[in-house]
């Protein structure tokens, strides 16, 4: 699998997923909608149009959820057992249609399990920038993860 099991994750790692992601006008759209999220700043250009930002302003959780998601090949996939939790999450700048994200991910803290011989716990901090350089993103996720030396 590409991602990266327990042993290989050590604290201060650092990740700079590939590919970007463009956020499109059918992201935002399909996301609001499956998740009942009914607020016209991502739903309703000519209400958006009178707000601050003058524009639609992309579904935070979507956006954490791509920050996340543009990381999994790198770090997780097929090597994880599951999210623990995540917080500190903050979203310092706003998302609009059109606009080109990056992640970055840093292993802050890892840990064995104390219960459990074949996992063990690490701490990612995930950002995502935008193409002005802007973070849009920032989050410290806990996750599981396989160990292949129990």
């Amino acid at each position: 699998m590409a991602g990266k099991y327990f042993e290989e994750l050590e604290v201060d790692m650092v990740f700079e997923h590939l590919p970007h992601r463009t956020v499109t006008e059918a992201d935002n759209l399909l996301f609001s909608t499956m998740t009942h999220n009914p607020q016209p700043l991502h739903l309703d250009a000519e209400f958006a149009k009178q707000s601050q930002h003058g524009q639609i302003l992309v579904n935070s959780l979507y956006t954490l959820g791509l920050i996340i998601g543009l990381s999994v090949g790198d770090t997780t996939l097929g090597t994880t057992i599951g999210n623990l939790g995540m917080e500190n999450t903050e979203f310092p700048n706003p998302v609009f249609i059109g606009d080109t994200l990056r992640a970055r991910t840093r292993i802050v803290d890892k840990r064995e399990s104390k219960t459990k011989l074949d996992r063990g716990i690490v701490w990612f901090e995930h950002v995502g920038i935008n193409q002005r350089d802007e973070v849009v993103c920032e989050c410290l996720r806990k996750g599981m993860m396989i160990r292949v030396q129990a």
